[in-house]
């Protein structure tokens, strides 16, 4: 698909329905929804802690249960996405949200907790690649940067209302409590994707008229791989753009995953703030990244490429320019007053928003056909790598040293690596040829 071809649709008159933005609000509430139930953890680490009795190397390996079966289950669940189609596949996954927070609401010690988190990794695994590959299928290319920005800052809002509200259950109710308030809503969602969720060549509430709008503008094809699943695996990891795309990511996931595990515990720790003053500090990084993500990695990318320009130059530009935002973590780590900690960690925040987004749309952007959610699979493994790293290491840093500079220093650095990656190895954001039959 060209540029201009892309930029021709943009010009085209818009339908007069809207289910695309009807479908693209369902994905961004299940991001909403699953990360209730990946932060509810984050909130009651200090509860937790007590608890159990559970030091902070302990908590880095426990925040890490999640990742490890939500990480290398990534490429598998792609392939399963591409041969078996999104509707599926996320059925059984929605409703297994709610059946691991149920489980992990009635943990006994630090096993189970951490079986439960395992299981919460297996439960969420399909929810980003079929996010993806779901917003390649219902949106044209123009609009695909704010689409794509709606479910990703919704991993960011669900911080702003989860965190606060997830806080004042647990003090009123319990930890346990909270976990069974975020179960309920998990099998609420379940029932809502199972009624409204189709592919739009099955959704009948699609108009004819939307449909061609949809299509002239550079959506996806739906259907299979020229190549059997094995065999668009392996193509795709002999692929220099999927290798970059992927490091570049996984260093945004170090640093995003340092912030979703540790931030409320170091401003208890090591700014002493009691639990719902720290819950309410944490909000405050979190809006101005949901509005950065909404803002600038999705209305300023879609506004940019309708208005003429290079479409693969306009993200890589706003993905770079947000991860060098990002490395005002480290100012974070040099600062013992809590005001200056929350505006560096806003800023670092804030530009890890805007570069999100971009990096989401690019795996629908690069594939061949029938290998989206193959490549966000490949994408979000070492994302997830990452996110199973960074809270170990932190705790084991934080353990060592009892400090977080240290922590935020190593995110830097991660993130400098990252930059390298999506500007060197990454190349123009354009089609990957399609393998042989």
């Amino acid at each position: 698909m060209t540029i201009e071809h892309a930029t021709t649709a943009g010009a085209m008159r818009r339908p007069s329905t809207n289910r695309r933005w009807w479908i693209g609000a369902l994905l961004a509430l299940g991001v909403l929804v699953n990360y209730f139930d990946r932060v509810n953890l984050t909130v009651a680490s200090p509860l937790i802690q007590d608890d159990f009795h559970i030091g902070p190397a302990e908590m880095g390996i426990l925040f890490s249960a999640f990742g490890w079966t939500y990480g290398f289950l990534q490429i598998p669940v792609g392939m399963l996405l591409d041969r078996f189609g999104i509707a599926r596949v996320m059925r059984w996954s929605t409703f297994s949200w709610g059946i691991a927070s149920v489980i992990t609401a009635f943990s006994t010690g630090m096993q189970t907790l951490f079986l439960s988190r395992m299981l919460l990794g297996v439960a969420e695994t399909p929810g980003f690649p079929a996010n993806s590959k779901a917003t390649g299928y219902w949106f044209p290319r123009h609009e695909r940067g704010l689409a794509t920005a709606l479910f990703d800052a919704a991993a960011k809002f669900s911080n702003v209302i989860a965190i606060p509200l997830v806080a004042f259950l647990m003090l009123h109710f319990g930890w346990r409590g909270g976990f069974l308030a975020t179960a309920a809503i998990s099998f609420v969602f379940f029932v809502m994707f199972w009624l409204f969720y189709r592919d739009p060549s099955a959704d009948r509430n699609l108009s004819d008229e939307e449909r061609s709008y949809i299509k002239a503008g550079g959506a996806a094809q739906e259907g299979e791989a020229a190549a059997n699943a094995v065999g668009m695996l392996g193509y795709l990891l002999r692929n220099r753009k999927v290798w970059g795309l992927s490091i570049g990511f996984a260093a945004y996931g170090y640093a995003f995953a340092l912030f979703i595990f540790w931030l409320p515990d170091y401003l208890v720790k090591e700014m002493h703030m009691d639990i719902l003053k720290s819950a309410s500090f944490t909000t405050i990084p979190w809006i101005f990244a949901t509005i950065s993500d909404l803002l600038i990695g999705g209305w300023l990318i879609d506004h940019l490429i309708r208005k003429g320009h290079d479409e693969s130059r306009v993200r890589k530009t706003i993905i770079v320019l947000g991860m060098l935002m990002g490395l005002a973590v480290v100012g974070a780590g040099l600062t013992a007053d809590p005001y200056w900690a929350i505006l560096w960690i806003t800023i670092s925040l804030s530009g890890l928003a805007a570069a999100a987004p971009a990096g989401w749309s690019i795996p629908a952007l690069i594939a061949p056909k029938g290998g989206a959610a193959t490549v966000g699979g490949i994408m979000n493994f070492l994302n997830s790598v990452t996110g199973i790293a960074a809270p170990i290491i932190t705790g084991f840093i934080v353990g060592a040293t009892q400090s977080f500079s240290r922590a935020f220093l190593l995110a830097g650095v991660m993130l400098a690596i990252g930059i390298v990656s999506y500007v060197f190895v990454l190349g123009r954001i354009e089609p990957i040829a399609d393998p042989k039959a």
